[in-house]
């Protein structure tokens, strides 16, 4: 059965459709799966060894995107989050059986339509994609492996081990990601950011890295000018998102707001240290990451930076 699962939002939005994706896969390994992703995604998608296909929705014509995914000769199609867009592309691309969530007026285009009602977060936004996969395929396991991310040992031990030389790093890296990419307005401030490095560091038993998106040079400087003087090692992930997940999957912690490389962290195995805002919408209920539960500590803002600490680092 070729299976097309469509998600084409943010990098955390994609990384939780992962699961489900997975479970598919798995159900049945003669399950050709198709995913369409933004353009952002699209190195991720082919990294994962459970997909098979990427179709790349890169903002042109919704008749450019329907004649990709008729190409594909899709069976069934699971769209994960809809809009009128890629709910028309596979109405024209015509796929005979479409499941989407019963949201939005682009719920009509679909063939199978599923009650969640996830704004009232009786799950986190993970676990609305498995459940509503296995409102069709009744008999899936909706188990996964964590880490879902993996790579090559050796690899990952190779970059790694170039980036502690190159950094000249000896102790276990603590990775603080200020910035939120647009997509989470719950952060710590620029003083309190400050407040968090400069208390790790006096503990003298990691390495604090600040880590920075592509885009984000001028967030960068503004901590190199705050925290001058300090011997921080600042990072800027400029080789691709694969390239960054296997790095940061040697990391200790990976500290920042509930964004994209929060979802990345977990997904790769790394502990992870997150604040949300306080309202069920933007909370760790509803974005709780795909990793080991365990391995993450959720912090509703505001709060205290000295509780942070004393909570995590001191034992």
């Amino acid at each position: 059965m070729n299976i097309l699962v469509v998600r084409t939002d943010k990098l955390g939005d994609f990384i939780t459709a992962l699961p489900a994706i997975y479970a598919l896969k798995h159900h049945n390994r003669a399950h050709h799966i198709t995913v369409c992703v933004s353009a952002l995604n699209e190195e991720l998608a082919h990294s994962c060894d459970f997909i098979d296909r990427v179709v790349v929705d890169s903002g042109g014509t919704i008749l450019q995107l329907a004649k990709d995914l008729k190409e594909c000769k899709i069976d069934i199609s699971f769209t994960l989050f809809s809009n009128t867009r890629v709910a028309l592309a596979q109405a024209l691309a015509q796929i005979p059986l479409r499941v989407a969530p019963a949201t939005k007026m682009a719920q009509f285009l679909y063939t199978k339509r599923v009650k969640q009602r996830r704004s009232q977060v009786k799950m986190a936004e993970f676990e609305y994609n498995l459940k509503l996969i296995k409102s069709y395929f009744k008999d899936m396991d909706l188990n996964y492996p964590k880490p879902i991310l993996s790579f090559d040992k050796q690899q990952i031990k190779k970059i790694y081990t170039e980036f502690t030389t190159s950094y000249n790093i000896t102790k276990k890296v603590v990775a603080i990601h200020p910035g939120s990419g647009g997509s989470n307005d719950a952060n710590l401030s620029e003083k309190e950011y400050v407040a968090l490095v400069s208390q790790i560091r006096s503990l003298n038993r990691f390495e604090t890295v600040m880590i920075f998106g592509p885009d984000e040079d001028n967030l960068r400087a503004r901590y190199e000018e705050l925290l001058n003087g300090q011997n921080i090692v600042f990072y800027s992930s400029k080789n691709g998102i694969v390239e960054f997940a296997k790095l940061i999957a040697s990391f200790e912690y990976f500290i920042s707001t509930s964004t994209g490389t929060y979802h990345l962290a977990s997904a790769v195995g790394v502990k992870t240290i997150t604040f949300f805002a306080p309202s069920l919408f933007a909370s760790h209920r509803r974005w709780k990451a795909i990793g080991t539960l365990s391995d993450q500590v959720a912090y509703t803002l505001p709060k205290s930076i000295n509780s942070i600490v004393e909570s995590n680092f001191q034992n």
